[in-house]
């Protein structure tokens, strides 16, 4: 098991990793780290394939590089962009199969409340003679016309 201490050292180490899973928080930039898992592309190759425009990519790419996440070199009048450090496809990795291990549960525990919602309607249904039960909506109450002085 592992022991973590709080002290402030441990803080800052912690806002940095607070920083990090920020960055990752969002789709687009998930889906660029997994293509520049592949490796080195440039900048519209990343375009291209995730289908993005420009601005949307370069925004993304900014708040990667703000955080350290990815490193970038230009060549001519190209800008290729990597992963900083394989490690984080590592952590995306597990990350990755983390999720897919819950959403199976999620999706199981979903489809046990559906049938057990659905065997609760049949259930009243037959109770009410095969009816459903009906709903009777009455008009809202107007509050009386303020009536002006003559």
């Amino acid at each position: 098991m592992l022991r973590y201490e709080y002290s402030a050292g441990m803080e800052d180490v912690r806002r940095l990793k607070a920083g990090i899973f920020q960055a990752l928080a969002h789709p687009t930039r998930l889906a660029i780290l997994e293509l520049l898992g592949e490796g080195e592309l440039p900048v519209g190759a990343i375009l291209e394939r995730l289908g993005i425009e420009q601005a949307n990519a370069s925004q993304h790419l900014s708040t990667l590089r703000a955080r350290r996440v990815v490193s970038n070199r230009k060549e001519a009048n190209q800008v290729f962009y990597s992963v900083r450090d394989p490690l984080l496809l590592e952590v995306l990795d597990i990350m990755r199969r983390y999720a897919k291990a819950h959403l199976e549960e999620d999706v199981a525990l979903l489809q046990e409340l559906k049938a057990e919602v659905g065997s609760r309607s049949s259930a009243r249904r037959r109770a009410l003679g095969g009816r459903r039960r009906r709903v009777i909506r009455t008009p809202a109450r107007r509050a009386p016309a303020a009536r002006g002085k003559t």
